[in-house]
């Protein structure tokens, strides 16, 4: 039996990644996972980085590495705004650990409660669930 589908839009700021129908959205949110189906609730979450599913059936999964974010969950579908999202088949494992080093340098140069403290905390989550998501860190 067919699910109910849903329109989701991936937008990020170079502009629209994603925009179709789908039965489920799979992501993270800063207190957790959550999973999207048809007529859910109105819901407004921020993303933590992770792994962005967007299933048009079973066995049919867009998938992105995603930024930090936004998800808005209306009657109309859902809408993801992200700083970046990524197939995964497009993140090398080389340059996300040169990133993740940089940012780790900055955090520990970082003076304690700073902005630059917390944007440097920010990237090196990212590239840490980036990293996973391309499968650098067996």
């Amino acid at each position: 039996m067919a699910k109910a589908t849903f329109t989701a839009e991936v937008l990020t700021p170079e502009g629209p990644i994603f925009k179709e129908e789908v039965e489920m959205v799979s992501t993270r949110t800063t207190v957790g996972s959550i999973g999207i189906l048809a007529h859910h609730q109105p819901l407004l979450g921020m993303l933590d980085p992770a792994e962005l599913r967007l299933y048009r059936s079973d066995d049919d999964i867009v998938r992105f590495a995603q930024g930090e974010g936004y998800v808005q969950v209306s009657p109309d579908g859902v809408l993801i705004l992200v700083e970046e999202a990524v197939p995964p088949g497009d993140l090398d494992v080389a340059e996300l650990r040169e990133k993740l080093k940089q940012s780790q340098g900055d955090l520990e140069g970082a003076e304690e409660g700073s902005e630059a403290q917390r944007m440097a905390g920010q990237a090196v989550r990212r590239w840490e669930a980036f990293i996973k998501i391309a499968g650098g860190d067996e």
